[in-house]
């Protein structure tokens, strides 16, 4: 499951490997997401469109049912075998509501060494990718409206990455990490199409400890075996959403 990760937040990056452009605005530094975080995602401008757009949301969906924002602490990933099934998901997912959330790097704890590790997990010389999720647009009691998303989840049994994060005896999972050639698809094809993406990831992935900010780190571990030379790591991308949920689904990014 992935409930921290580094959104990618340049504009020359979201451009380059995404299609998209970012409302004009300062750039900042890039910070941790974390459930309930102000994010980018993209989604179809409309259906059929192939016109991409990049939206802020809150990481953590939020169903028409929802009574509170503190409700994504339970949505911030879907898995993708009930995905069409689950009350929290199942009407975006109906409604063709897909989105990409764009991932310069994701954190998960390894438990190799007995105790949990947050380790970092990116692509080979700092290219960022692609995550498969679902959006809503959420209408609060006193009318404002919400964009929130989940990243959908896939089983991760027997991953190079994956498959050595958690604790012992949990079932693994991994985030839906597309490939580019699959980005049209998973956003704007049929329901079958999307389905047929549902795979764990096996492209080349880096994974190497590193504390929370602010944090000690634990004692060090041997770092995972790489299968291409390593890439300078965080220092993290230039630019970051502002933290916190929007009220208005149309309101800047930054």
């Amino acid at each position: 499951m992935c409930a921290n990760y580094i959104p990618v937040t340049s504009q020359d990056r979201l451009l380059s490997f995404f299609g998209v452009d970012k409302p004009v605005g300062r750039d900042a530094p890039a910070v941790d997401v974390y459930p309930l975080g102000t994010a980018p995602f993209i989604r179809l401008a409309e259906a059929g469109s192939g016109h991409r757009v990049l939206e802020a949301g809150m990481f953590g969906l939020l169903p028409g049912f929802a009574k509170e924002l503190a409700f994504g602490r339970k949505t911030y990933n879907a898995r993708s075998e009930t995905v069409d099934r689950l009350a929290s998901f199942r009407t975006a997912w109906a409604r063709g509501q897909r989105c990409i959330v764009p991932v310069e790097a994701i954190f998960e704890y390894c438990h190799e060494t007995g105790s949990a590790q947050r380790w970092c997990i990116a692509q080979p010389l700092s290219r960022p990718f692609g995550i498969g999720g679902l959006y809503s647009v959420w209408t609060a009691p006193d009318g404002t409206r919400t964009f929130s998303f989940t990243m959908v989840t896939v089983n991760a049994d027997g991953h190079p990455v994956f498959g050595r994060m958690h604790p012992p005896g949990d079932e693994k999972r991994m985030p839906l990490i597309l490939d580019p050639a699959d980005h049209d698809r998973w956003l704007g094809g049929s329901p079958e199409e999307a389905r047929s993406l549902f795979r764990p990831f096996m492209g080349p992935l880096e994974c190497w400890p590193m504390a929370a900010p602010g944090r000690t780190p634990r004692a060090a571990a041997p770092r995972a075996p790489r299968r291409a030379a390593p890439a300078p790591r965080p220092a993290p991308p230039p630019d970051s959403p502002a933290a916190g949920p929007q009220d208005d689904p149309q309101a800047p990014l930054f």
